[in-house]
């Protein structure tokens, strides 16, 4: 056989896939570029609770001790309930915090967007130390009495927001599972009022709380079925009464 020919009825190696890029995680970057320029305190800020059915949007800021900052703060939605938990107790003891809380009354009335720019700008004018600089998850900047600059996935790019989304997640589960104590029947403190086929069978069966968003088309469906129903209940109780005529 030529060289030719062994070099052609040589096996090829398999194609090898290409490793993926690696996970993303959260870094003191901006932080750390602004503190070099002089600009100190920088706050991150995120929320959490946009989405469910049920409860307020719970807002977190947080500035990070350059010195003291706990190891593993990542995007709250990549962690565990327990390391959650354990990375709170963490940032609380370490950093500057503060956590404000969008109602279900202001979300109706203003809508989620609207109440959960008001938590995060009240979250950060709440610091006990007054920021120079603020990053913001999303798209949307805050009026929050400084400079702010917006961040979108800022909770998988920003340390400062990743560690106030935990701390916002943390504090929104802890006041589901105590909603959850005080409405049984609903699953509060399972699903943390988010829009999940328990959740919904609940609203079937037992109607909407006074935590309930009544703006959210689930609960607008619930709240419409329940009143037709009364009004033709009450709309036939009083056909069925006894039928008087009037004197002469």
């Amino acid at each position: 056989m030529s060289r030719k020919s062994a070099a052609i009825a040589k096996p090829r190696e398999p194609e090898r896939l290409p490793l993926g890029d690696p996970a993303v995680r959260p870094t003191f970057r901006r932080e750390r570029s602004a503190l070099n320029k002089g600009i100190w305190p920088v706050a991150g800020c995120d929320e959490a609770g946009r989405g469910p059915l049920a409860g307020p949007v719970v807002a977190a800021a947080v500035i990070l001790d350059p010195k003291r900052i706990p190891r593993g703060l990542n995007d709250s939605k990549k962690l565990s309930p327990e390391e959650r938990e354990t990375l709170y107790e963490k940032i609380c003891a370490s950093a500057e915090v503060s956590v404000a809380f969008g109602s279900t009354e202001r979300i109706d009335r203003d809508n989620i967007l609207r109440a959960s720019l008001w938590a995060l700008a009240s979250a950060v004018k709440a610091l006990p130390v007054r920021p120079r600089l603020v990053f913001v998850d999303g798209r949307d900047k805050i009026d929050c009495g400084c400079d702010c600059q917006a961040v979108i996935s800022g909770d998988a790019l920003v340390l400062s927001i990743a560690a106030a989304s935990i701390v916002a997640k943390v504090s929104r589960d802890r006041l589901m599972k105590r909603l959850g104590a005080e409405h049984p029947g609903y699953g509060f403190e399972r699903h943390m009022g988010y829009s999940v086929p328990e959740h919904v069978r609940a609203l079937d069966r037992l109607g909407p709380t006074i935590h309930h968003r009544r703006s959210f088309a689930p609960v607008t469906a619930r709240i419409e079925m329940t009143f037709s129903v009364t009004t033709v209940t009450a709309v036939t109780a009083e056909a069925d009464l006894p039928f008087s005529a009037p004197s002469a």
